[in-house]
């Protein structure tokens, strides 16, 4: 028996493509992150930092690190939605 893959869209083409862009901003949060991160590590050393600096560099690359997951996941779910997950 044969079978036939299924056809890519336009629409699915297009859906491929936003998928690609949500994985290239996962990329950029986790970078984001590791850069908070070493922000936070360098502040510190430093005496004349505030407290408050490191906790919030923190939570913010946390935050980075979530946005990135997120949008891994989005991507995924618009990869397996344009029938390209077969």
């Amino acid at each position: 028996m044969v079978t036939e893959s299924p056809h890519l869209t336009s629409y699915d083409a297009e859906l491929l493509d936003r998928a690609k862009a949500l994985r290239s901003d996962a990329e950029l949060m986790d970078e984001y992150a590791r850069r908070l991160r070493a922000t936070a590590d360098t502040l510190a050393g430093c005496p004349a930092a505030p407290e408050w600096s490191r906790p919030t560099l923190e939570r913010q690359a946390a935050a980075c690190t979530t946005a990135a997951e997120q949008l891994r996941s989005a991507a995924e779910a618009l990869r397996i939605h344009a029938g390209a997950g077969d």
